[in-house]
């Protein structure tokens, strides 16, 4: 039997049921998916795609768009979504090393992928959903056979990166994504009556994966928005039970008048994750709306580990306790022996959840993972005796802005190579919008520099959400006796900075 994703998502739908409302009001029906998707899927397979080719995608948020990623799980193909913000410089470096077959850009991108695709072919797909592969698609026929997929084969890989070094392709199978569906649906409850508000991206684990997957495996429907409008959403509400957000999102909500008891009266459900919520907007909220928001846990890697309970205490500051059918530990940060609970370490995973590894790099994948199998995350944590789990900290200096993850190393190492510098040290600050702002430390040289020069050069380098909200010149950057930055320090300096403007 086959264990095809695409199968699995779309056997609890009724046909006659609204899958996705779009803004203008369109509606595909779970109905309509098998030949909307066939159509795309006989167009990739027309343009050379076969089980287990990579199919490299880089457009904005539309309908079409996630028909797309549908119909290349149908096809047997390998689904690489990138951050529509990546430059050409960083979008060509996952081109060359995940050799994709097809290339699905936005028009206005194709000159920069033909300098750079190595030979893939490429179509494209704009914000409508109209272009190329769409022209294409609608001289298919609509039938078409969904190839068979075993559990472990690839559905998809997910870039993502540490401080050391380029990204790694994340490797998610067809049964590590299914397990993670059907255990969120079940522990938040979704049924076929469930309206999801989706405003977030779909290059994303939580848009596209946490957000879809938990709606289609339930049979629900989703109001399909490109972004968060903080108007649009709370005009959605009435007609809704269901919101998936980050942080950002709620404090954008709390600063809208019209976020009341009686707007959210119809939600059921409010979860928030992609990065850290602080506990007085946890607070703020439930002031406001009578909602506890759930908050839950998990990465690119792994998918969601853990989640605060639907019924019971949602504990503000915790991720809850770890999902059915995934394990998580703690172990001490130099001797990897597991501590007792309540004391910090770093948190590993077990579970049909994790990754099967970085694409093409048995080194880092022999790295990331412990000889029983646990998943070591880098993100340091705590259990309580209840079993929630607590995230005090990240190895690695990860930044989460606004829901998206930054390195600080590809930041510095952007800087380090301007003129007027002589080293750097990048570092999250708190921000009341963002949960953390990115800050550059730079030491300048005898030439100097200045904030506005070294973010005009960085602005044709970086995507957007990676760029330094501040640069602060600095006369040596604070080091250990062993020549280490000490960046804890960098932190205290920065830790009121957009509090006091």
């Amino acid at each position: 039997m086959s264990a095809n994703l695409y199968d699995t998502l779309t056997a609890a739908g009724d046909p006659a049921a609204v899958f996705l409302e779009a803004p203008g009001g369109d509606v595909i029906r779970y109905g309509d998916l098998d030949a909307a998707t066939g159509r795309i899927a006989n167009a990739l397979v027309g343009r050379g795609v076969r089980p287990g080719d990579r199919v490299l995608v880089q457009v904005e948020k539309s309908p079409t768009a996630l028909l797309l990623y549908l119909a290349v799980v149908r096809t047997g193909a390998i689904y690489l979504p990138l951050n529509t913000g990546y430059t050409r410089a960083e979008a060509s470096y996952f081109v060359e090393d995940a050799e994709p077959t097809l290339i699905v850009c936005d028009p206005i991108s194709r000159a920069d992928f033909n300098a750079t695709g190595l030979g893939a072919r490429i179509e494209t797909l704009d914000s409508q959903g109209e272009g190329s592969l769409a022209d294409l698609a609608r001289t298919q026929r609509g039938a078409f056979a969904t190839a068979p997929r075993a559990q472990d084969d690839l559905a998809a890989i997910l870039y993502t990166s540490g401080t050391t070094g380029r990204s790694k392709g994340a490797m998610l199978s067809h049964r590590n994504l299914v397990s993670n569906a059907e255990t969120l649906a079940d522990l938040w409850r979704f049924t076929a009556a469930d309206v999801l508000i989706h405003a977030l991206p779909i290059f994303h684990v939580h848009g596209l994966f946490v957000a879809t997957h938990t709606v289609m495996i339930a049979g629900a429907s989703m109001l399909f928005r490109p972004k968060f409008e903080p108007s649009d959403v709370l005009g959605l509400m009435p007609r809704a039970t269901v919101m998936m957000g980050v942080p950002t999102h709620y404090t954008r909500l709390l600063e809208a008048s019209g976020l009341t008891r009686e707007a959210t009266a119809e939600m059921r459900l409010f979860v928030s994750g992609s990065a850290p919520l602080q506990t007085d907007t946890h607070r703020q909220f439930m002031e406001r709306t009578g909602h506890s928001i759930l908050e839950r846990y998990g990465m690119t890697e792994t998918g969601m580990n853990t989640s605060n309970p639907y019924a019971g205490v949602r504990l503000p500051g915790t991720v809850g306790p770890p999902l059915p059918g995934v394990s998580v530990r703690v172990t001490d940060v130099t001797t990897g022996r597991q501590v007792n609970d309540g004391e910090i370490g770093v948190l590993e995973v077990r579970g049909d959840n994790v990754f099967r590894g970085y694409w093409r790099n048995p080194g880092k994948t022999a790295e990331a993972f412990r000889t029983d199998g646990y998943f070591i995350t880098g993100d340091l944590g705590v259990i309580d005796p209840r079993g929630y789990v607590s995230i005090v900290g990240r190895g690695k200096d990860l930044i989460i802005s606004g829901g998206l993850n930054v390195y600080p190393k590809e930041i510095e190492a952007a800087i380090d190579g301007l003129e007027g510098v002589v080293e750097s040290a990048v570092v999250a600050a708190p921000h009341p919008d963002f949960g953390e702002a990115v800050v550059a430390f730079v030491v300048p040289d005898a030439q100097g520099t200045d904030e506005t020069a070294i973010r005009s050069e960085l602005a044709g380098r970086l995507a957007k959400f990676k760029l330094p909200k501040r640069v602060l010149l600095i006369e040596a950057l604070p080091r250990n006796t062993m020549g280490k930055v000490q960046k804890a320090e960098l932190r205290a300096r920065v830790k009121d900075l957009f509090e006091t403007g």
